[in-house]
């Protein structure tokens, strides 16, 4: 499996255009952020190191989005083995078909993680070069394991998805939706505070929004504390409210643990569903 895994990694780096596609979302992002959403959310709330503040509250979205959009990429290397009859090669070999379909999905969560590495370091050299902060030992340890567990949400998500696709053209136009609706559903393009109510429930109820959720309480500590230290409960609550950074329904707001045993069970269910649907496709 490992071998197997090994080599659905090089193939996937070897292929510069993949990888650039992987990371389209993240540029695009980035891009508006810089242009324009930036200063149009900046601005929106007269408070101190509020650049540093917003910055990092896109960072801690983005890293949610990449933690999706990075393993669909890598699925493709599966979809294009299927479509060109690679895999019946695989089949005939001497691999059981569990070793093969767990070197697609093992290389999936190792390409996914890479590459949301990635996108936390080119991050964090954007807020310093905004004048921001990088993130303590800490936090980077805490983001560190919230990326493994999105990751995994993500390439369960993406392995449903990608269980029912046959053809590379079906992929690219399922892979350009899923990029530009993730990143509406975590609350990246507009703060989730000022979507529809209907809208605002979507978007709670969707895993990889609570991945963002946990991402920006990690990401956004120290300039949440900076900015609001001198600024009445009520409008800081209210800013996390509008913002992303808590989730209440009902009146009953989100913990941490909750929001990480939703991404967990979110993931372990459309691994299962995944893995039925694919057995009954062999059969």
């Amino acid at each position: 499996m490992i071998n197997f895994a090994i080599r659905n990694i090089k193939v996937f780096f070897r292929d510069k255009a993949s990888v650039f596609f992987s990371l389209l979302a993240v540029f695009i992002i980035i891009g508006l952020y810089a242009l324009f959403l930036g200063d149009v959310w900046s601005s929106a709330y007269k408070i101190d190191n509020i650049r540093f503040l917003m910055d990092s509250w896109i960072i801690a979205g983005l890293l949610a989005v990449t933690s999706l959009t990075t393993t669909m990429g890598a699925f493709g290397i599966m979809v294009n083995d299927s479509e060109k009859k690679i895999s019946k090669d695989f089949y005939s070999a001497p691999i059981s078909r569990t070793t093969i379909a767990g070197g697609y999905i093992l290389s999936s969560f190792v390409i996914g993680t890479i590459l949301s590495l990635v996108t936390l370091v080119i991050s964090e050299v954007y807020i310093v070069m905004n004048g921001g902060e990088l993130l303590g030992l800490s936090a980077l340890l805490k983001t560190f394991g919230l990326i493994l567990l999105s990751t995994y949400a993500g390439m369960s998500m993406v392995l449903f998805i990608v269980s029912f696709i046959k053809s590379q053209n079906a992929f690219a136009a399922i892979s350009t939706v899923a990029g530009t609706l993730v990143g509406f559903l975590t609350g990246i393009y507009i703060p989730i505070g000022s979507l529809p109510e209907y809208v605002q429930l979507i978007v709670k109820i969707f895993p990889m929004s609570h991945s963002a959720l946990l991402l920006r309480n990690v990401v956004m500590e120290a300039p949440f504390n900076a900015s609001f230290a001198n600024i009445p409960a009520e409008h800081a609550a209210e800013f996390r409210q509008t913002m992303g950074m808590e989730f209440t329904i009902g009146g009953h707001t989100f913990s941490s643990l909750a929001s990480i045993l939703i991404i967990a069970f979110s993931g372990a269910l459309f691994f299962i569903l995944s893995i039925l649907n694919l057995s009954k496709k062999r059969k």
